[in-house]
């Protein structure tokens, strides 16, 4: 089976790199596993696949930082993550700037902005604040909300995979979902590396569907990087 899907021809109104986007409605994302990071605790840049339901790769992601930041600050650290395709042409840029984070108190919230093409942007996500559940907006490209994202308690379920609902924007319908999935007692153990899987409508504007690969590493690095 070939392993990796073929980009699509350019479709009008679309961002260029994106055409793919328009024939989905699931998206695997897959943090590849560093050995260094399982042996001795060292903190590197993480590097995902973006998959389709068929396994084969759509993207390949890699986050952008420096050793200092990776380091102290953890999974509070800034960073940019590059999206390329198949060809190795960069397609979405998520940039997060570098803010505190606490679910008790309502400054600094989280966001991160999305671009399509690079320096084009298609979007934002926006922390809500709230003392116990995650919540975000997701905006358009002139910061207007669109969708919102509700997850568990404090980001956390007892259960194997954990669910953050994708909800129309006055909060009466789910539209899809972003899951953390279970990878295995070995890895969840010993790695910070991570399945997620997300789930929007067919019909879902192409730009917002790119925003909610930002969101789902925005989550990622949020609630389940370890900071070893």
């Amino acid at each position: 089976m070939n392993m990796y899907a073929v980009p699509s021809p350019g479709i009008p109104g679309c961002p260029p790199g994106l055409e793919y986007l328009t024939q989905v409605d699931q998206l695997l994302i897959k943090q590849k596993v560093e050995l260094i990071e399982a042996l001795i605790g060292f903190e590197s840049n993480n590097k995902y696949e973006v998959r389709n339901v068929m396994g084969q790769n759509v993207f390949y992601a890699v986050e952008e930082n420096d050793c200092l930041s990776r380091q102290c600050c953890g999974p509070l650290r800034s960073f940019t993550i590059h999206i390329l395709d198949n060809f190795g042409q960069e397609i979405i840029t998520v940039t997060r700037p570098l803010k505190c984070m606490s679910c008790f108190f309502p400054c600094c919230l989280q966001e991160l902005e999305v671009q399509a093409p690079p320096g084009n942007t298609v979007g934002y996500v926006i922390q809500q604040w709230h003392p116990f559940s995650p919540k975000f907006i997701v905006a358009n490209e002139h910061n207007e909300p669109v969708l919102k994202i509700h997850g568990p308690f404090c980001g956390w379920s007892c259960l194997p995979d954990v669910d953050f609902e994708i909800l129309t924007i006055d909060e009466v319908s789910k539209i899809g979902k972003i899951s953390k999935q279970w990878t295995g007692l070995l890895r969840e153990a010993f790695t910070d590396s991570d399945n997620f899987g997300i789930q929007f409508p067919m019909d879902l504007d192409v730009k917002i569907k790119a925003v909610m690969i930002g969101a789902c590493f925005l989550i990622d690095f949020m609630f389940f990087e370890s900071t070893n």
